[in-house]
């Protein structure tokens, strides 16, 4: 295994998984921020528990490892301390991830442009004064020299859409149109690995039934026919806003409000912004700029074949 890529912000920093000791079939759920990571999770909870109730918050089942809200020791304590099979959240790309061969690894993408939108409502959702001091309490100070300065984006909607899309490549941003496809494209290159599986929230919003057959599957569950029903009415979009006090990520943090969390589930709200030729024109040389033809056109359709 080769050196591993750092990626590294205020509020996360990849460098923590090296202190991971992995177990034969732990599974690495690592997308790009706001393509549907929460919906996995649930997915793979309830293949691996077979059961629509958890005794825990999802974010406690599925730790999100790389965040420096939480002391490292504190997440170990509590993987280490799970005695089913484990499945670990991440936002880091592939190259930034130690590879084993019996880990499993998923990856899932979403519109770009869906998740511009998504990325600005969630940073509305976000209590940021409450972040820091869970920051500062886990981590402490002394490493912020090190870290990017923290640069605010625009105020206005439209310039903070097209700031997020011409924001160059930076692995200490959390979110952006570079860093999105760069996370999905190191998943991309190594999709024909028997470890590595991509996933599409358009596939996941179309036909659930079928993903989270296609997820099973690859995860090597079987589910009794008796329960599927059941677990596929859990996983749907309805049914977690339902539940978002339990379900939304870092809710024993408190620096996320749950309750806003789970907004529509829909896409296509990006056309608020997109309005032009010269917008679309703008948006596609982008695009070109930094990705192959193939993974923009699964990340925009997905059903990759």
């Amino acid at each position: 295994m080769g050196e591993l890529r750092r990626y590294r912000s205020f509020g996360f920093d990849s460098a923590r998984w090296e202190s991971v000791r992995f177990r034969q079939n732990d599974i690495v759920i690592s997308t790009p921020p706001k393509s549907g990571t929460t919906w996995m999770q649930m997915m793979c909870a309830l293949l691996i528990f077979q059961e629509t109730t958890f005794e825990q918050p999802l974010t406690r089942i599925s730790p999100w490892l790389e965040t420096n809200t939480e002391p490292l020791e504190s997440v170990l304590r509590t993987l280490d301390s799970q005695k089913h099979r484990r499945f670990i959240k991440a936002h880091v790309p592939l190259d930034g991830l130690p590879r084993e061969q019996d880990v499993k690894y998923i990856c899932v993408g979403r519109d770009p442009r869906d998740i511009a939108v998504s990325w600005m409502h969630h940073e509305r959702n976000v209590d940021v004064k409450r972040l820091i001091r869970l920051r500062l309490d886990a981590v402490g100070h002394e490493d912020l020299e090190d870290v990017p300065p923290f640069r605010p984006p625009p105020t206005d909607p439209r310039e903070r859409f097209w700031h997020w899309i011409d924001q160059p490549p930076d692995p200490s941003l959390a979110s952006s149109l570079a860093s999105t496809l760069y996370h999905l494209a190191t998943f991309w290159s190594q999709r024909a690995e028997p470890n590595v599986a991509l996933f599409h929230y358009g596939d996941m919003s179309s036909d659930l039934d079928a993903e989270m057959r296609r997820l099973a599957a690859f995860l090597e569950i079987d589910v009794p026919a008796a329960k599927w029903d059941d677990l596929l009415a859990a996983a749907s979009f309805a049914s977690m806003r339902a539940r978002a006090r339990d379900l939304a990520p870092e809710v024993t943090q408190g620096f996320v409000n749950p309750d806003k969390f789970f907004r529509r589930g829909s896409s296509g709200e990006w056309r608020d912004f997109i309005r032009t030729d010269e917008d679309e024109k703008h948006y596609e040389a982008r695009v070109a700029e930094l990705s192959d033809s193939d993974l923009a056109r699964w990340v925009h359709s997905g059903s990759e074949t």
